[in-house]
């Protein structure tokens, strides 16, 4: 459990017992759910995460809602973009082993996460991941709900693949930006889990990626 789910639902559960104490069971009943509705967003199960020194893994919960080449920072990258629902697991992992670089946050608009619109147009916190396997781009992207991206690391840390580095909170989107020779290995539509599920494999990783 992440520990900002007890901040949010600590005042619900008190806010249901005094409910209780004023015979407001239906109320305090309501009050309950939502406050187990809270502590099941923050959930932060363990993950099995690949041992394969090639793999780069999915840095979060969620379906699959792109895949598609562009432009960033004047190189074609291949981006795949991850649509999580209130229902998913919200903790993000690192896709490689590497360096934190380039991190910023960007003031944007809160459109729903599943649109394309999105990726672009939204309040988001990019960074990149420099390590033996070469450069991985995650945006954290916020949704029409979630107005809160929280970021646990800065620049200059070192991370192990499938490390958390953060949440979004509520539902949201996160993009991945690969060099266009890794070799994908999600489909659009699917369904994917952060840290044990590979994304994609790098066609310069070695082992010593971590």
């Amino acid at each position: 459990m992440v520990k900002e789910g007890y901040w949010y639902a600590s005042p619900l559960v008190t806010m249901a017992g005094g409910l209780v104490l004023l015979r407001l069971y239906w109320a305090a009943s309501a009050v309950l759910i939502l406050a187990i509705f809270v502590l099941n967003f923050f959930r932060d199960p363990e993950r099995l995460i690949s041992s394969d020194p090639d793999a780069i893994v999915c840095p979060a919960d969620g379906r699959v809602v792109e895949i598609r080449e562009e432009s960033y920072d004047g190189r074609t990258v291949r981006r795949v973009s991850i649509f999580m629902s209130p229902l998913d697991v919200h903790v993000n992992r690192s896709p490689i082993a590497g360096v934190i670089e380039g991190v910023r946050y960007q003031k944007g608009a809160f459109h729903v996460a599943s649109e394309a619109r999105a990726s672009v147009e939204n309040e988001m916190n990019v960074f990149a991941v420099r390590g033996s396997q070469g450069v991985v781009v995650v945006k954290q992207i916020a949704g029409v709900l979630a107005r809160r991206i929280v970021f646990w690391k800065k620049a200059g840390d070192a991370l192990a693949r499938g490390e958390r580095f953060g949440l979004i909170k509520f539902g949201s989107r996160v993009d991945v930006l690969l060099d266009r020779t890794a070799e994908v290995r999600v489909r659009v539509g699917e369904r994917v889990h952060a840290g044990s599920t590979t994304l994609a494999r790098s066609a310069r990783g070695d082992s010593s990626g971590g």
